[in-house]
C-alpha cells in the first residue's frame, strides 16, 4: 500500500506536474476573463519551467546528495558481499525483445561486475522486483540476472530478491536472504543521489552496509555556470532530485530509515 501511495502522490506532486497544472490553471483563468490572475499563474509557471529546466539549481541539489557518502577505500581489504539495488534495467523492453536493456543508471551493473571480478569470493545480492505499475513481463531481478551473467558474473554467486517495489522493501526483503554475520563487510551499490535514503533503509533493516555510490550526475564542483542545453534534461534532473529530499523525511517519519539524513 505504501508503494502505491508513494508512486501516485509523486505523479501528482513532482515539479514538472505542478508546473503543468499551474500553466493549465492559468489558461483556464484566462479563458474565464480573469486576466490578472491568469497572468500571475502563467508567469509563475513559465518562470518555474525555465528555472527547473535550464538553470543549475537541480545540479546543486543533486550534489548535496551525491557528496554525502564518499567512495570507500578498498585496496587490500576483504569484501564479503555486494548488494545491487534495481532501477537500472528496462524490463519491459528486455522482455519484449529478448535483449539486455538498461537505462542511464547502468553503472550499477558495470561497477558490480568489476567488483565481482576483484573479489571472486564475494556474494552478489540483487534487490528489485519492479515498478508498481510497470507490467513489464519480467521482474527487475530476472533482467538483472541476465545482465550480470552477461558481464561475467557466475549464476551460482547470485542471490535474487524479486518482490520489492520500494527502497525500503529492497532492504527488508533482502536482509533475511543476506543473513549478515558479525564482522562481514558488505557494499551497497546504487546511484549516488539515492544513497542517503538507501543506506538509511538498509541500516534500519538491520544490515551493516557500506556505501559504494555510482551513477554520478555531477562533477562535484559547484555548477553555477552549467546551464542545461535542453529543457527536458534539466527538468528530468530536477524532478529526480526534488523527490529525494521529501523522501528522506517520509522514510524517517514512517520508521523506514535510521536517520533523517544518514551519514557515513
Amino acid at each position: 500500500m505504501f508503494a502505491v501511495f508513494s508512486k501516485v502522490a509523486w505523479l501528482l506532486l513532482q515539479p514538472s506536474a505542478l508546473i503543468a497544472m499551474a500553466l493549465v490553471w492559468g489558461l483556464w483563468r484566462l479563458r474565464r476573463g480573469q486576466v490578472i490572475a491568469a497572468r500571475r499563474w502563467l508567469t509563475g509557471g513559465v518562470v518555474a519551467l525555465l528555472v527547473a529546466g535550464f538553470s543549475p539549481l537541480g545540479d546543486l541539489l543533486v550534489m548535496g546528495l551525491e557528496d554525502r557518502f564518499p567512495r570507500p577505500e578498498l585496496a587490500g581489504t576483504r569484501v564479503d558481499g555486494i548488494i545491487v539495488i534495481g532501477g537500472a534495467e528496462v524490463a519491459s523492453v528486455a522482455a519484449a525483445r529478448g535483449v539486455i536493456a538498461v537505462n542511464d543508471a547502468a553503472e550499477r551493473y558495470i561497477e558490480a561486475a568489476v567488483l565481482a571480478r576483484q573479489y571472486p569470493t564475494a556474494r552478489i545480492v540483487f534487490a528489485g522486483g519492479g515498478e508498481v505499475f510497470s507490467g513489464a513481463g519480467e521482474s527487475e531481478a530476472q533482467s538483472a540476472s541476465r545482465i550480470l551473467q552477461g558481464l561475467g558474473v557466475e549464476h551460482a554467486r547470485l542471490t535474487l530478491e524479486d518482490r520489492s517495489k520500494t527502497t525500503w522493501e529492497n532492504a527488508v526483503f533482502a536482509a533475511p536472504m543476506i543473513a549478515q554475520k558479525p564482522g562481514e563487510r558488505w557494499l551497497l551499490i546504487t546511484s549516488a543521489w539515492q544513497m542517503p535514503r538507501a543506506i538509511g533503509a538498509f541500516r534500519k533493516a538491520g544490515l551493516n552496509v557500506e556505501a559504494f555510490p555510482v551513477d554520478y550526475r555531477t562533477t562535484g564542483k559547484t555548477p553555477l555556470r552549467h546551464w542545461h542545453a535542453t529543457l527536458s534534461e534539466g527538468l528530468r534532473r530536477f524532478d529526480t532530485v526534488v523527490r529525494e529530499y521529501p523522501g528522506l523525511l517520509v522514510y524517517w517519519l514512517s520508521g523506514r530509515s535510521s536517520a533523517l539524513f544518514p551519514a557515513p
